[in-house]
């Protein structure tokens, strides 16, 4: 039978049982907020997700994000060390707030600064990072600025790597959700440390994570408060439940307190009433196509990484549209494009990805191509 350039609809049925859709979110007595599924990136609940906040302390994340990238590309080290600058010593120095308590001139192991960034939430370790990185603080936010960019954070302007009050630093409760997901993602063995409690370094008492649900919530593994006077009570926090993970921003709450609370409630919204479907992936084809002029007579078409889906729980039926244009000729090369899948939730479509092959098809014999290439002529 001709083969069209165009194939038919392939339609693949899941089981999803029937229910009706999440009821509202919580009200949040905040500037803005979103909560966003872990695996599929979606945002499934928020309100002025976009808008641009001041980040205050949560700025850190991003200073993090660079050093965890430097590392893992060798170009920093964890036994490095950092020289305390006079700027660096004293950020903050007359106050006990949001300090690692450096000492001018000291050799800073960068683990070190990164406990006392991530825990504490250190602005002189922020500086001295920053310092150490890129040789000054506003050339290490320039930086920060490219991976912002690199990440799709589209809201965020970065021009401290600590999140002093500036009209020019700003982000969303969205972008930050981004920045979250990559950092758990492309760093989940150094993620460990935004989970510790408590850190000490120079002083007499260690200093407490001022993240409480760690204290409050066994499934909550980070991420970073922010308060400064502009910014009001932030925090960005993440949890894992039964293998599903999920993460919030609250930003401007009202209270220390507050910020908890209502993180709390978005993250137990989303759990209680949101699933995590995986609708494609490398493992099942979503279609199958006939291969002209390979080693092998067809390949698998799909995802090589999988695709999830956040759903109400128990929602209706989840449904797979493929559609293949041209035909495939070998040699073929895994992750090549061949197609696209329409997504449908209840017979509506919800999201569209590229297919590609799931496997290399080399070229088949001479007379096998002979006679595939006469069959292309034909339109067989």
């Amino acid at each position: 039978m001709k083969l069209l350039s165009r194939l038919a609809a392939a339609l693949v049925v899941l089981p999803f049982c029937a229910l009706a859709s999440a009821p509202p979110p919580p009200e949040i007595d905040s500037k803005s907020f979103a909560l966003m599924d872990y695996q599929s990136g979606e945002i499934i609940a928020g309100s002025n997700g976009d808008a641009h906040v001041p980040p205050a302390s949560i700025t850190k994340v991003m200073t993090v994000y660079v050093a965890f990238d430097l590392i893992k590309q060798g170009r920093l080290k964890l036994d490095d060390l950092a020289t305390v600058s006079e700027k660096a010593w004293g950020e903050g120095k007359d106050s006990s707030e949001s300090r690692m308590f450096l000492t001018l001139g000291a050799q800073v192991k960068i683990e070190d600064l990164l406990r006392g960034i991530i825990v504490v939430s250190g602005n002189d370790a922020s500086i001295a990072l920053a310092e150490h990185i890129a040789g000054s603080e506003t050339a290490f936010a320039s930086i920060m600025n490219q991976y912002a960019l690199k990440l799709g954070m589209s809201n965020t302007h970065f021009v401290d790597a600590s999140g002093m009050p500036n009209e020019d630093h700003y982000t969303s409760a969205h972008d930050l959700l981004i920045l979250a997901r990559a950092l758990i993602h492309n760093f989940p063995d150094d993620y460990k440390y935004f989970s510790e409690r408590n850190f000490k370094y120079g002083i007499e008492h260690a200093q407490e994570n001022r993240n409480g649900l760690l204290i409050k919530d066994p499934s909550v593994d980070g991420i970073k408060t922010g308060h400064t006077e502009a910014a009001g009570y932030c925090l960005l926090a993440s949890a894992k439940r039964d293998g599903r993970r999920l993460i919030s921003a609250v930003m401007g709450g009202k209270s220390w307190a507050y910020r908890e609370q209502a993180s709390e409630e978005l993250l137990n919204y989303g759990f209680r009433n949101f699933d995590t479907q995986q609708a494609l992936g490398p493992t099942a084809p979503a279609a199958t196509l006939k291969v002209y002029k390979g080693a092998a007579a067809s390949v698998g078409v799909g995802t090589l990484e999988p695709i999830y889906l956040a759903l109400p729980g128990g929602h209706g039926a989840l449904q797979i549209q493929t559609q293949t244009s041209g035909k495939a000729v070998a040699p073929i090369a895994a992750g090549q494009p061949l197609g696209e899948a329409t997504i449908l939730l209840d017979g509506q479509p919800v999201k569209k990805v590229p297919l590609v092959a799931l496997q290399d098809v080399p070229s088949g014999g001479f007379w096998h191509r002979l006679i595939d290439q006469i069959r292309l002529w034909l339109g067989l």
